[in-house]
Formats: C-alpha cells, structure tokens, sequence
C-alpha cells in the first residue's frame, strides 16, 4: 500500500515537473518573441477598410424616367445613370432662346435708331449751316433794299427753329448713347443678361441627363421611376473599389511610437490569416474621434472621467493586392504596425490626391457648349455686322461755335 502511494505521489511529481518546464519553456519562447518581434509592433483591432464613397445627387428639378443601373454593377466615368423628364426644361430652354434673340434684336434696333438720330442730326446741321449763310448774305443785302424785311424775318426764326430741332436731337443722341455708349450689340449689358439666363437654362436642361461623376461600383441606390427629385437629392453611391485604405484607431497611448512611412500588416477577417495585406502608415488624423463627434465633450462641466482617447491611423494599402484579393469598405480588420523604423516626422503626410476618383471633368463641356449655342443664336438674330457705336456725329462745326449769333 505504501508502495503504490509512493508511486502515485513519484508520478504527479513528475506531471508537475512536466508542467513546469513547459510554462517555462512557454514564457521564454514568449519574451524572446516580444524581445525580437511583439515590442517593436502596435497591434490593433479597432481597424476597419474604408476609402472613397462618391455621391450621385440630382442637380436639376424633374421626374425620374429611368434608372438604367443596378446596385453592384460597374459603371465607367460618364455613364448614364439616370434621366429625367426634360419636356419642361425643355420649355423653359426655349423661352430662354427666344428672350435672348429678343434682346439681340431690341439693342439692334437702339444701334439703328443711333444712327438713324446721328444721320438727322447732320442733316439738320447742314440746312441749318445754309440758312446761317443766307441770314448773312440777307443782311448784307438789306440796306440796299434788294432784300425785304419780312424774309430777313423769316431766315431767322428758320434758324432758330433748326437749332432747336439740333437741341431735341442731340438729346435723344445722349439718351441712346447712355444705352448703347462704350459697348456693341454682342457684348451689350442687355445681351449679356439674356445669354446668360440662357446658359443657365442650357445647364437645367443637359443636366436632366445625371452620368456617373467617375468609375466604381454602384450601391446604395435610392432612385425609382416616378420620383421627383429636387437638386441636392442623392440618387445612389459610386465605390471605386482599387483605391482603399485602413482607419486603424490606436490608443493615444501607442501614438507616440506611430510615424508615416512605417510598414504595416494588415489581415482582413473576410479572408483571415490566409492573406496578408501590407500597408503604408500615410498619416495622423489631426484629432481623436470624440472631438469630431455631432455633440463633442464638454470637460469644464465637471463630471470629468479619464478614458483613453483613440486617434485614427490613416494606412495606405497595395493596389496590386486589392485587385487580386477584393476587399469592401467596413470590413474589420487586424493591423499591425511595425514601428521599428523610424518613419517620418509626425506631423507629415504621405496622403495624396492622385487617383481619378478626386476629380471629374464629365461638365467640362457643358459650358463650351452652352456658350457656343448660345452664340449661334447672336448671330441668327443680328440684322447686320456687329460694328461698335460711332464715337461721335460729325458735323459742321461753325453750327455749334456760331448758334448765339443767329439774331445779331
């Protein structure tokens, strides 16, 4: 009996021992890990893939018509996604062409009623500069008697009435002048008003026609047939899947350690730890997230409780491996940072605005074109050459210098 109790306590010594050396074994293994590898990497599960969500909105008032997309579909920069019903753009289109040609022709008809004045202007200096001859040569002939006074008489209140006629029509000269003075029909203020008002309802009109601002993949589409959409309304969200990155939230804690330009490690729970992603820390987001919160801290009150703030992490991923592993914004995901390196400062950025989704040139046209139809219908309506305004009428000049010595 002793002797099996003997053998049982030998055996659960040994079981011990056995334990021992293994948690030993375990704990070196493990401070040789941290030493090598764990201290020089932060590690965090608060990350998750996000990246660029372009919104389709309306920028025109009308009826949805058709939706020619579907989500998940990819669609190239300039599709067509969506039209509206353009009939009363349409209208509103033709109005604005009719009052634009209306406004050529009204300040064509004030360059010719300027000439016309100008023209009546010279014509009346002219019997007015031969009468003036004939009231010198009348008095000249009135001591001899050859020239009655009653025609003396009537040369002269001629005279008179000229120069008043001269005096109505240079104000009507200084009227239209006012109007039409320093300008020409194509540029006239009036001209420039109504073009304009046409662009704008060019632009309402081409707009009825919504194409896809850049290329991605469609989601979140809220669009249906019959709807009427107001300018500001979004339609549906393009997903330009090729450019994407991790928003990993570190505590601040472990921000000191962070530097763009330090490589990371990145494994998505979408694919676990059979592919791994590798990252590029591109920068800080100048903030922890509870400031940019919709109802931020208020400290100062004095219910004041110490937590550790996160600060989100910007990290750029690999095109290449995007593209053959696909990924979706929201995924979570394990990254890890290796801040062995020193990296940058910490206030720099290695963000950049160089793929295609930061820009779009699908309107670059529309004003081109509007401004181009717009002209087309300038000159449909111009009755003649678009010739500047005459700086002056010309005429004698003995008929302003000699207008007080008429009754001498």
């Amino acid at each position: 009996m002793k002797t099996h109790s003997k053998i049982i306590r030998t055996r659960r010594k040994r079981y011990l021992l056995i334990v021992l050396l293994v948690m030993v074994i375990s704990a070196l293994t493990f401070a040789v890990y941290w030493w090598h590898c764990s201290r020089f990497r932060v590690v965090s599960h608060n990350a998750f893939i996000t990246g660029n969500l372009i919104p389709v909105e309306a920028d025109a008032t009308g009826i949805v018509t058709q939706v020619l997309v579907e989500e998940s579909q990819y669609v190239n920069k300039g599709d067509l996604l969506v039209s509206l019903d353009q009939h009363r753009a349409q209208t509103a289109l033709g109005q604005r062409k009719g009052e634009l040609g209306q406004a050529v022709r009204e300040i064509g008809a004030v360059f010719s009623t300027h000439r016309q004045i100008c023209q009546k202007l010279i014509a009346s200096s002219a019997r007015l500069a031969r009468v003036r001859h004939d009231v010198i040569r009348f008095r000249q002939a009135l001591p001899t008697g050859s020239v009655s006074e009653q025609v003396m008489q009537n040369a002269e209140d001629q005279a008179l009435t000229l120069e008043a006629e001269m005096r109505e029509a240079e104000a009507e000269l200084k009227s239209i002048e006012a109007k039409v003075g320093g300008t020409s029909k194509i540029l006239h203020p009036d001209v420039e008003a109504a073009k304009y008002k046409f662009i704008a309802a060019y632009l309402e009109y081409s707009r009825q026609q919504i194409h896809a601002p850049v290329s991605g993949y469609v989601s979140m589409r809220k669009a249906q047939v019959g709807n009427r959409v107001q300018p500001g309304d979004q339609l549906m969200t393009l997903v330009p899947l090729e450019h994407l990155w991790v928003e990993a939230n570190l505590r601040e804690t472990e921000i000191g350690r962070i530097r763009p330009g330090q490589p990371a490690e990145i494994s998505v729970d979408l694919y676990g730890n059979s592919y791994i992603y590798h990252g590029t820390v591109e920068g800080l987001i100048p903030g922890t997230g509870s400031v940019f919160a919709l109802l931020p801290p208020d400290n100062a009150v004095g219910n004041f409780i110490h937590i550790v703030e996160r600060i989100p992490v910007r990290i750029a991923l690999r095109k290449d491996e995007i593209l053959k592993n696909p990924i979706r914004p929201g995924l979570s995901t394990v990254t890890s940072i290796d801040v062995k390196e020193s990296g940058q400062l910490l206030s720099a950025s290695l963000a950049a605005v160089t793929t295609p989704e930061y820009q779009t040139d699908i309107f670059t046209d529309e004003i081109t074109d509007a401004e181009a139809t717009a002209q087309s219908i300038i000159m449909d309506n111009l009755s003649q050459k678009d010739d500047p305004l005459e700086p002056n009428c010309r005429y004698p000049e003995s008929v302003t210098t000699n207008r007080s010595n008429i009754s001498r």
